[in-house]
């Protein structure tokens, strides 16, 4: 490994850590050498996947907490922080979908979608920065969606709340960035994770979307953990506010399946 990619004495947070995405995050980034608060609601869950990656020589450690519930945000880092007396890297991965058509969706569940995936991240950010600042340095990376930058239809919950993180991400980008910390959003495509097991399972689907991405397949989750080791190391030192797909091409490019 070289200097510009260690991240050896490093306190990092990475949320939704226990499974899918957040846990080969936090594997990539405690790989990397940092110390790894792995988050997530479900502490039984966390644990386990805590003890896997400890199991592999890694320094991880837990935290539960509801991302929903803004003082258990607060609370959360808040400790980290003091406890480690500083916080290098937070990586905002958690989030929540929710599929309704507009004429039957809730406003609760709007409030939901918008409470988990772009308050609890802001107030996250927000908490971070006050450790990050001081010391002058910072690496803050949000987990958007390929939908932040596009649409959907029967999840308009959901693509707001990623337009909306990816405007937080540019927001803290220019305040932040003088003092050092940059911040920018990862925005991953179709993975092959548990989350998203119920639509791999429709006859066809796994198929029918591969063949609209120029690589002809879905990713692998450590490919989503190499990228935001990169963007929370050194050498991405000069990149901030920016918006990085990693889908394998499919929106930035127009591919129809060979039958169409």
């Amino acid at each position: 490994m070289t200097e510009r990619f260690s991240l050896k004495g490093q306190v990092a947070v990475v949320t939704g850590a226990s499974r899918g995405l957040g846990y080969e995050m936090a594997r990539a980034v405690a790989e990397s050498g940092a110390r790894v608060y792995m988050t997530a609601r479900g502490k039984e869950q966390l644990e386990e996947s805590a003890s896997a990656l400890r199991e592999q020589g890694l320094d991880v450690r837990t935290s539960a907490f509801d991302l929903a519930d803004g003082d258990q945000c607060v609370d959360a880092i808040r400790k980290i922080g003091e406890a480690e007396g500083r916080l290098d890297i937070l990586v905002n991965n958690a989030g929540i979908n929710a599929w309704e058509p507009l004429a039957e969706a809730k406003t609760s569940t709007w409030d939901k979608v918008i409470a988990t995936n772009v308050r609890g991240p802001y107030l996250l950010c927000r908490e971070a920065a006050r450790f990050m600042v001081p010391r002058g340095y910072g690496r803050i990376v949000n987990v958007g969606s390929a939908l932040a930058v596009t649409g959907r239809e029967k999840i308009a919950a959901y693509v707001s709340s990623k337009h909306g993180l990816a405007g937080l991400t540019r927001a803290l980008a220019a305040e932040l960035g003088p003092s050092g910390v940059t911040c920018n959003m990862m925005a991953p495509g179709y993975f092959l994770t548990e989350i998203n097991t119920s639509i791999l399972a429709r006859p066809g689907y796994e198929k029918g979307v591969s063949g609209r991405i120029p690589l002809g397949r879905w990713g692998a989750p450590e490919e989503a953990g190499g990228v935001v080791a990169f963007m929370v190391s050194k050498a991405s030192s000069y990149m901030n506010g920016h918006v990085l797909m990693v889908d394998g091409g499919l929106t930035e490019t127009f591919v129809l399946p060979v039958d169409a």
